[in-house]
């Protein structure tokens, strides 16, 4: 029997990072002890201020009836007095701003006002696992070029420019990057711009969504460049740094042209984001950002815990993640090998090795574009990562 669904569904995959966390909470609640470093879930709880202004919004009554499309009037003013102040972005006006069902509803509005079929997009892989997804969906071809352990996952201007084709429609990086936690300097992203400027019609998109979860100091936007605001299209939201993933609020920042675009676009799919939402978005970016700040000092807490945790496994070979709170080490010195009636052919066997002998849910590396990878969520509390560690290492050490 033929299927019903379409081909669009079916050439689809499934998000691994998704896929795996719900393996792990199949596992517990047959009530196996799993550890899930597997999603990029802060463990922290809402700020209470935050919170509360959901709370106020509700109580007040005022926000019950469907929201402006893009997003409230004083949440996106507030937005772009953030990209301006903090970003640099000096053109950054509400106008330019579109408030979107988190960073991922943001990033798919976007391609699917850019892309016509078979336009090209060239991602700087290791990258996040929806990216080659949603562009496919959307008519386009990625093309990725590749980062390595040695230059820290960064893939140059260099090869972006060797990549660069007749097709090339647009450009999308991460950094603070998911699933690596590099983060692009000003000098790299300089010379990023200056290679997408000789090509008309290219645009960028910079996804900063772990831009608050920074170690080496204050975040760097593309956007801010001479001549790149309007060909640059700016993705953040509060998941990450807010520690609001449930919450489901992200945006875009991009020329009035894109803005109006994706405006149009999800006026049609989803219409304006959950207005209590919006409001606690409200708190979270113009209020008190000492637990954002808060939280960032115990990600690099955990990032040095787990680096020389990490350090202390045979094999493991990691570089020092700048930003974001993942770990994205090689393993392919434990291929080829086996125990416990498993044989690890590659990090997806790796992954399911640990699962079943460790009880620790990671995600495999192919998921992301690199085959020799893993990747590790450190958004877990120490103990739980002390432990999963002790567990992998054990376990790993098994292999023969």
């Amino acid at each position: 029997m033929n299927s019903i669904l379409s081909d669009r569904v079916l050439q689809m995959e499934e998000s691994a990072t998704l896929a795996m966390a719900k393996k792990a909470r199949e596992l517990k609640a047959q009530g196996i002890d799993i550890i899930s470093l597997s999603l990029g879930e802060p463990d922290f709880k809402t700020p209470k201020h935050i919170q509360q202004a959901a709370k106020d919004a509700i109580d007040e009554g005022k926000y019950f009836a469907y929201p402006p499309v893009s997003g409230y009037q004083d949440l996106r003013e507030a937005i772009a007095k953030k990209l301006r102040e903090e970003n640099n972005i000096q053109e950054a006006k509400a106008e330019h701003i579109v408030v979107s069902v988190g960073a991922k509803h943001s990033i798919a509005n976007t391609f699917m006002c850019i892309l016509n079929e078979g336009d090209e997009v060239i991602i700087f892989s290791p990258y996040w696992v929806s990216y080659a997804e949603i562009i496919k969906l959307c008519g386009g071809v990625p093309v990725l070029i590749e980062g390595t352990l040695e230059n820290n996952f960064k893939a140059s201007a260099a090869q972006l420019e060797a990549a660069m084709t007749s097709k090339t429609k647009a450009v999308i990086y991460s950094s603070p990057c998911n699933p690596t936690g590099s983060v692009f300097s000003q000098q790299e992203l300089e010379a990023i711009a200056n290679v997408v400027k000789k090509h008309e019609g290219v645009v960028v998109i910079a996804d900063e969504i772990y831009e608050l979860i920074n170690f080496t100091g204050k975040n760097f936007s593309i956007a801010s460049l001479p001549g790149m605001f309007e060909r640059t299209i700016t993705v953040n939201g509060f998941s990450k740094g807010y520690a609001m993933t449930g919450w489901r609020v992200g945006y875009i920042c991009a020329p009035l042209e894109v803005s109006k675009a994706v405006e149009k676009m999800q006026g049609q799919f989803t219409s304006g984001n959950t207005g209590i939402a919006q409001r606690a978005a409200l708190a979270g970016i113009a209020g008190d950002q000492g637990p954002s700040q808060e939280m960032a000092v115990q990600y690099l807490k955990r990032r040095d815990l787990m680096l020389g945790l990490l350090r202390d496994i045979p094999g493991i070979k990691t570089h020092v993640p700048e930003g974001a709170f993942y770990f994205f080490p090689d393993v392919t010195a434990f291929f080829g090998k086996s125990a416990h009636g498993h044989q690890v052919s590659n990090a997806d066997d790796l992954c399911m090795y640990l699962l079943a002998i460790a009880n620790v849910s990671l995600v495999t590396g192919s998921a992301f574009g690199a085959d020799n990878c893993v990747r590790i969520s450190y958004a877990a509390s120490e103990a739980d990562l002390i432990e999963a560690m002790k567990r992998m290492k054990k376990a790993l050490g098994e292999l023969a």
